[in-house]
């Protein structure tokens, strides 16, 4: 019984978080419709298909130049604001974490050489930044993220102490944020070396 639970409490939730976010899309947008249209007009689901649109447009909006820096400066100014940026700068850190495997900032998976036959895994996330701030120390950008928690750290390690693994990005964020526990059948082997992401 547990176990099938297990197995069946991953899909409900998902498929209860997929029906609450388009009832909610929905509901918005349909008093919005309403206002702006003859009541005749609406019929049920065009809000959600509003919503789907109006995401869309903005997804493409930001790929405008210009766009990042105004969204930066709006940023800025949230984060100005008391209590309401402590929470917006936790949404922004979740929302980062969980969109980190799809980062292109993220050229490597790599295993840390933590000493005394530690390891950890690790995301390089440039040299450019290590270089400047450690001139002539061959060191790296590798980000650390830490297991059911959100967020983690960077490190700027020497190449000498890492270590590529074959594996993508998108698996190697699963295995350290649920601390291994998953099927290692789900591993993937497309992901570069530390010397053809890192040139």
């Amino acid at each position: 019984m547990v176990k099938g639970l297990l197995t069946l409490l991953p899909l409900a939730i998902t498929l209860y978080a997929v029906i609450w976010l388009a009832s909610t899309l929905e509901v918005v947008c349909r008093k919005l419709l309403i206002f702006l249209l003859p009541n005749f007009w609406y019929f049920p689901g065009m809000g959600l298909m509003t919503a789907i649109a109006l995401l869309v447009l903005v997804g493409l909006v930001m790929n405008l130049y210009g766009m990042r820096y105004l969204v930066g400066w709006g940023n800025r100014l949230v984060q100005k604001i008391p209590l309401i940026s402590s929470v917006y700068s936790a949404i922004s850190d979740i929302i980062t974490v969980f969109n980190i495997g799809k980062n292109s900032e993220l050229s490597a998976v790599v295993s840390v050489d933590s000493g005394n036959g530690f390891r950890q895994i690790g995301f390089v996330t440039g040299e450019n930044a290590g270089e400047r701030l450690f001139p002539g120390q061959n060191r790296v950008g590798v980000y650390l993220p830490m297991s059911y928690q959100i967020g983690g750290f960077t490190m700027y390690v020497q190449r000498e102490h890492l270590e590529p693994l074959d594996i993508s990005i998108e698996e190697a964020m699963r295995i350290a944020l649920t601390g291994g526990a998953q099927d290692e059948s789900m591993l993937g082997k497309d992901q570069k070396t530390l010397e053809e992401a890192i040139p």
